[in-house]
């Protein structure tokens, strides 16, 4: 019986070239159990290299322990938080685990369809910008209250920042993980959106814009965000356009530490 050798060090491909082009996917996850298994085959099933970044964010509805009997992969990173700390703080310990070229966002509540990943990706692979959304189609379904809060909140950004976007509040926000690397991020809760959107129009960062498919969830089914988080959205917004510009962090600087308390992490198998 013939052994086929292990690949020396010569033969594996340099750490540059294994992540060049990929895309490390973030996956902020809270009470999802119903969902979980649906989404993550969702996730592998779209045709992009990617890695999956999954931070459980307190769940107590039995999403832990399906993460914890999820079979090893060298594609997947799981992180648990030892409390409920919020989306932007999920988003802010899923960044120290990242090694994709590009960072995806990606909802765990299915109301965003990973298939959209290749048209996201397509202007940051030819090169046309370091930062793109994903624009939701109006749909009816999504809520007077939500509908009319997400328009709001992009004239608001427009008009502050000049941004010239049509969807502030999508969740399918993609970015050069060289530029997100630059952002020191304070968000915790759902003010994720406005504070990066606010910092990249404060660098003078173009951001380009897709159609995405989308179909919406109401509170009943799930949906967490509330109406505190749109005041506090707006908070954030008029903060960062009328506060001194953020320094850009020194992506080469030693990594500081995590953010928020982490009870287990496991890392991809190699």
């Amino acid at each position: 019986m013939s052994l086929t050798p292990k690949a020396s060090a010569q033969d594996r491909p340099a750490a540059g070239e294994r992540w060049a082009g990929c895309v490390s996917v973030i996956v902020p996850v809270y009470n999802e159990a119903a969902h979980l298994d649906e989404l993550l085959q969702a996730i592998h099933a779209s045709p992009v290299k990617k890695e999956v970044i999954i931070v459980d964010d307190g769940s107590t509805d039995g999403t832990r322990e399906k993460l914890h009997a999820l079979p090893p992969a060298n594609d997947v990173t799981v992180v648990f938080h030892q409390r409920n700390c919020g989306k932007g703080a999920a988003i802010r310990s899923a960044l120290r685990y990242a090694r994709g070229e590009y960072v995806l966002i990606q909802d765990s509540d299915l109301e965003y369809d990973p298939r959209d990943y290749p048209a996201l990706l397509e202007p940051l692979e030819r090169r046309q910008a370091n930062v793109v959304y994903g624009v939701r189609p109006d749909r009816p379904e999504r809520g007077l209250r939500f509908f009319l809060g997400a328009k709001l909140l992009t004239k608001l950004t427009n008009l502050l920042y000049n941004a010239g976007i049509h969807d502030e509040a999508t969740c399918y926000k993609v970015f050069r993980r060289s530029l997100l690397s630059q952002i020191e991020l304070r968000c915790q809760r759902f003010e994720f959106c406005p504070e990066v959107t606010a910092k990249l129009c404060r660098m003078g960062e173009r951001i380009a814009e897709v159609p995405i498919s989308y179909v919406p969830r109401s509170t009943g089914e799930g949906k967490k965000i509330r109406y505190s988080d749109g005041w506090l959205a707006i908070w954030t917004l008029l903060r960062y356009r009328f506060t001194r510009p953020p320094a850009s962090q020194d992506s080469g600087r030693s990594e500081p530490p995590a953010p928020f308390a982490v009870s287990f992490f496991r890392l991809p198998a190699e």
